[in-house]
């Protein structure tokens, strides 16, 4: 199904003007195929990967389905749950509602571990339309009774074989027998293993089935590299790559507004002029950070994925993946910034140990194994040899000479990650 426009859909005015703000124009596929029957209440067999719009295509009718109904918040009782597996992917879709939902009256939170729990609590208590969580947080709060799932009316279970993955089967079925019998479900997986099969079987209801694929090309004149380092040394590492002249004009990607501003601060306190861009920003702040950016009186522009829509600046050398991004269709178009014209370009990725999960996924799509620069003054090698790092012999390494591979004295094989 193609639609050129997202006004063909049946979306309501607040949300198709959310999407204009974001500079959305055209459907993905899955969420031309998807939208329509969501707001009839369908439920939803997605074998989708993350990079195919998916989060649009269940958040946008959700939105839409909440809002209609006008109905007030209930304490400790969400009207539609999300089940992520990882709280980096929680974050993404709760900065996805906040996009969408920004003309609408319709609220909700993200509750995860590894924070404390009192605000989420909190939250709760005051009363949500939208949660969104991991499992394991969401059984701590359920099992406090600060959660009761017996009202819920539409049940999102996201990257189903990724739960596989990570252990979370059994805490989710616990999560699904706590849910009504009549809701709306929708199920996405990137594959379909038997055990994903029959989860899926025993949740839905006359489905409708969408298959989608992403973009998964990456431009062909650009060197990529991943730099593992502990997440606390990353600024640091980022001001020593600098130092290299030849990085003339780079973008740099993080996946937060917060982020992006700190990494620019940090960069313009130390001599290195640079501008940020992030959906926070006035239309006349953006204008001005990109034209600055073109115009070589800033070196670096850092930017949010969301915000980097649309920009097309000639003559940057290299992209900076601070953090690296949650799908891997935006590590695409996030490196496809550089080497454009027929120029050559480098895509510098900077991997800490919660984000080598998101590395495979995107080596995955790409159908590429990224290059291991070891030459860096903060190389973590625990990360790139460790359990869910690289697999087999010695990582291809990089000297800091233009990013050229040298060999080292005693051959060793590539390294590549397994399970792919």
């Amino acid at each position: 199904m193609t639609i050129a426009s997202f006004d063909h859909l049946g979306l309501v005015e607040p949300l198709r003007r959310a999407l204009r703000d974001a500079k959305y124009e055209t459907p993905t596929p899955i969420q031309a195929q998807s939208i329509p029957h969501l707001l009839l209440g369908r439920d939803l067999l997605g074998c989708a990967q993350t990079g195919t719009g998916k989060t649009a295509a269940f958040a946008l009718p959700m939105l839409q389905l909440i809002s209609e109904a006008k109905l007030p918040l209930r304490r400790n009782a969400p009207r539609a749950l999300i089940l992520a597996p990882t709280r980096e992917l929680a974050n993404q879709i709760g900065e996805s509602f906040r996009t969408y939902g920004r003309h609408m009256r319709v609220s909700h939170t993200v509750a995860f571990g590894g924070v404390s729990i009192v605000h989420q609590i909190r939250a709760m208590s005051r009363g949500v339309d939208i949660l969104i969580a991991t499992p394991g947080r969401l059984l701590d709060l359920m099992n406090q009774r600060h959660v009761f799932l017996d009202k819920l009316e539409i049940f999102v279970l996201d990257e189903a074989d990724r739960m596989l993955d990570m252990g979370f089967i059994p805490d989710v079925k616990r999560i699904i027998a706590a849910l009504p019998q009549k809701r709306q479900t929708l199920f996405f997986s990137a594959t379909m293993p038997e055990t994903v099969t029959g989860l899926a079987n025993s949740l839905l209801r006359n489905p409708m089935a969408v298959t989608v694929s992403p973009v998964s090309s990456t431009a062909e004149k650009v060197e990529q590299k991943v730099l593992f380092v502990e997440r606390d040394n990353k600024e640091t590492l980022l001001l020593s790559l600098m130092k290299d002249v030849k990085i003339s004009r780079a973008l740099i990607f993080t996946r937060t507004k917060h982020k992006a501003n700190r990494v620019a601060e940090k960069l313009n306190k130390n001599n290195i002029l640079a501008e940020a861009i992030h959906g926070n920003k006035s239309q006349g702040a953006r204008m001005l950070a990109l034209k600055n950016f073109s115009a070589g009186r800033a070196r670096v522009l850092v930017a949010t994925d969301i915000a980097s829509r649309g920009i097309d600046i000639k003559g940057v050398t290299h992209v900076i993946n601070f953090e690296m991004p949650m799908e891997p269709e935006a590590y695409v178009h996030r490196i496809g910034r550089t080497a454009r014209a027929g120029a050559a370009g480098i895509a510098i990725s900077l991997c800490d140990g919660e984000e080598r999960s998101i590395l495979r996924a995107i080596e995955r799509i790409i159908k590429v194994s990224i290059p291991v620069d070891v030459e860096h003054p903060f190389h973590a090698a625990h990360l790139a040899n460790g359990p869910a790092g690289r697999s087999g012999g010695g990582p291809r390494r990089f000297n800091n000479q233009g990013g050229r591979p040298f060999r080292p004295a005693r051959p060793q094989g590539n390294r590549s990650y397994a399970s792919r």
